[in-house]
């Protein structure tokens, strides 16, 4: 949770360490996806929208070698519906949806305790915190929040593949 040293040169969105999914190592996000399109996402195993899984790492898929990242956060802020352990999480999300996008630590997302990084990205999306899980933050290549989508807004929907199109087609910063 903590902020880097290099925060001069480091866009606020990406200026965090955040430890991987059941795991011990410690990702920068800067150091790790600088120059990348991400799709910041709030997660639960147990929700209505958790279907989108499969969507998601459609996404991830069909767009990595472009520059697409898709990064899970999964969260039990809404509804009790990620009540497990990390483990459980990470074997679910393998098991079940084959995932392969990177997953992060169970985070709070919620107004009013969110996590640091989701204070950051409601901060540049308008002060749009998410309401329910499987809600979804673009960040450009240039590290700031394009657009926030809503749980209802399908991994499949026109209006943010036409989102994360036009923004993989923008050239890294070099």
């Amino acid at each position: 949770m903590s902020q880097t040293a290099s925060a001069s040169d480091c866009p606020a969105a990406l200026d965090f360490d955040k430890r991987r999914l059941a795991g011990d190592e410690t990702v920068n996000l800067c150091e790790a996806y600088r120059g990348k399109v991400l799709l910041v996402v709030n997660t639960a195993s147990k929700c209505g929208f958790t279907g989108q899984y499969e969507g998601l790492e459609a996404l991830y898929d069909n767009y990595k070698d472009q520059g697409l990242v898709v990064i899970g956060f999964p969260s039990n802020d809404f509804g009790n519906q990620e009540p497990g352990t990390e483990e459980q999480i990470k074997d679910f999300c393998r098991l079940t949806y084959s995932v392969q996008f990177p997953m992060f630590e169970k985070t709070s997302v919620k107004k009013g305790k969110a996590d640091p990084l989701f204070e950051v990205l409601a901060q540049q999306s308008g002060g749009t915190y998410p309401k329910w899980n499987f809600y979804k933050y673009l960040i450009g290549r240039d590290g700031k929040v394009v657009d926030a989508y809503s749980s209802i807004t399908s991994p499949k929907s026109g209006k943010l593949v036409k989102a994360l199109k036009a923004e993989l087609a923008k050239q890294p910063a070099s």
